[in-house]
């Protein structure tokens, strides 16, 4: 047989029928549903007299609409009570899983399907949300999905495709003090551009990717979205594996020695053939922190704002001006040393354990800056959980921090947590689109750590000069 990419491993696998001009039925092997969504996609699929065809595939909890107000409940905003409703009702009706508010498993739906081994190496992932692409890190097919994709999904458990381009990333170089796996990902982005993968399968290889641990592995397949990406993945080994054991949804006992033969038949063969290939040295990197309205738009932060009169053609230099008026800065000064208003550690790119373990180490014995509103928001319950018993929630309480509920927060500001007009913030989320965290907010994307520092600094600040 030719030598195939991990992707078309899994693609193979899956085909229920070729439908023609690169076009397959796929089988669907986890749909993950969330409340803005989930609970109008049922209710629709039952008004049409459907059935849910595998409702033991199809794991539900609510992260986007909720509150992460200390104490909250789905009462708490009325937004957020009638998607509870919905989806209360409507997943007890099909008989789906959900992870409900207080409960063990319930949090981010890209936080929730790792750690409860819900998503696993081979398998097809699909979410309504775009950045569905985390699950990839453990070496699984995932990718986001349209309201009637996800009604085609619930009634036959399947979805048809069209083939994408597989693209691969090598990434080589030691991984400097101070810069963490968001900071690669960042640089990558600016150094190819936001459309760099349109619409690929891209593998990141390599090995600083085989050096990462599993949770900074999610984060950075988390932004493959962003480089215009259809799929990000990474194969799985050894490291996929000792995360992946024991987890409530993974295989056990003979089921989990036949899985992990399979899984270590998965990464692509010697000789395969990618679309597009790129390699990228990141051992001379800085963390990373946005300057503009796309993730694209990035500097490190001993770096200086770029000038649009140096951009490649008129259209980036119209871009750039946009942005920079936006976002209220100056081209050729020096991005460090920037006041904030705000600092935001959560999302499904960094409110994992050890996300929080960095900001944690660099905010303890500190103080957040008087002016500065910070917020920390795990990703999931048992994150909460894990954090608290570790003392973090104590660390970042003492240090002026906001301890919140789980759920994606401000990320979005789905849930009505926006940041106001002409505040600046920086975020640990993946999107600084002009009005993502609120109409008129001015969003820098950063790793915890360096958001952390940020808000101690009540300015934008290198972290490695408090580490």
């Amino acid at each position: 047989m030719a030598a195939q990419t991990l992707f078309d491993k899994i693609w193979d696998a899956h085909v229920v029928a070729d439908l023609g001009s690169g076009m397959a039925l796929l089988a669907i092997d986890r749909h993950i549903m969330h409340d803005l969504g989930g609970g109008r996609g049922l209710k629709q699929l039952r008004e049409s007299g459907r059935k849910v065809r595998n409702p033991e595939m199809v794991f539900a909890t609510p992260d986007h609409a909720v509150s992460s107000e200390p104490g909250r409940t789905s009462e708490t905003t009325e937004l957020s009570s009638g998607y509870m409703k919905l989806l209360r009702e409507e997943t007890t009706h099909h008989g789906i899983q959900l992870f409900d508010l207080g409960q063990p498993g319930q949090g981010i739906v890209h936080v929730i399907g790792p750690e409860m081994g819900i998503s696993l190496p081979g398998s097809t992932v699909v979410c309504g949300d775009s950045h569905t692409c985390t699950h990839g890190a453990l070496g699984a097919m995932a990718w986001g999905i349209g309201s009637s994709e996800l009604l085609h999904v619930l009634a036959t458990q399947t979805l048809p495709q069209t083939k994408p381009k597989r693209m691969r990333v090598t990434f080589t170089g030691r991984l400097p003090e101070g810069v963490q796996s968001k900071d690669i990902m960042l640089y990558l982005i600016g150094h190819l551009g936001a459309a760099a993968g349109a619409g690929a399968a891209v593998e990141f290889a390599g090995p600083t990717i085989r050096n990462l641990s599993m949770e900074a592995r999610l984060s950075l397949c988390n932004l493959s979205i962003e480089m215009g990406a259809r799929f990000g993945m990474i194969a799985p080994d050894d490291t996929t594996l000792e995360y992946l054991a024991g987890r409530e949804f993974a295989p056990k006992g003979a089921l989990w020695d036949q899985a992990v033969a399979s899984w270590r038949a998965l990464p692509s063969d010697e000789g395969s053939v990618f679309d597009r290939e790129e390699s990228v040295d990141i051992s001379a990197i800085a963390p990373q922190i946005t300057w503009g309205t796309s993730p694209q738009d990035v500097v490190g932060v001993d770096g200086a704002i770029p000038d649009p009169a140096a951009a490649d053609g008129a259209s980036r230099r119209f871009e750039m001006e946009t942005a920079l008026r936006y976002m209220g800065l100056e081209p050729l000064k020096p991005i460090a040393g920037t006041p904030i208003d705000r600092v935001f550690i959560g999302s499904c790119t960094n409110s994992r354990i050890e996300d929080l373990r960095q900001a944690a180490a660099i905010a303890r014995g500190r103080r957040v800056d008087a002016r500065v509103t910070a917020w920390v928001v795990p990703g999931s319950y048992n994150v909460m959980k894990a954090a608290e018993a570790e003392g973090l929630d104590t660390v970042f309480r003492s240090a002026g921090f906001e301890w919140r509920e789980p759920g994606c927060a401000q990320c979005a500001a789905a849930n009505g947590e926006v940041v106001a007009p002409g505040e600046r913030i920086v975020s640990t989320s993946n999107r600084n689109f002009v009005g993502r965290q609120g109409p008129g907010a001015r969003t820098h994307l950063a790793s915890p750590a360096l958001a952390a520092a940020a808000a101690i600094a009540g300015s934008i600040t290198d972290p490695r000069r408090l580490a």
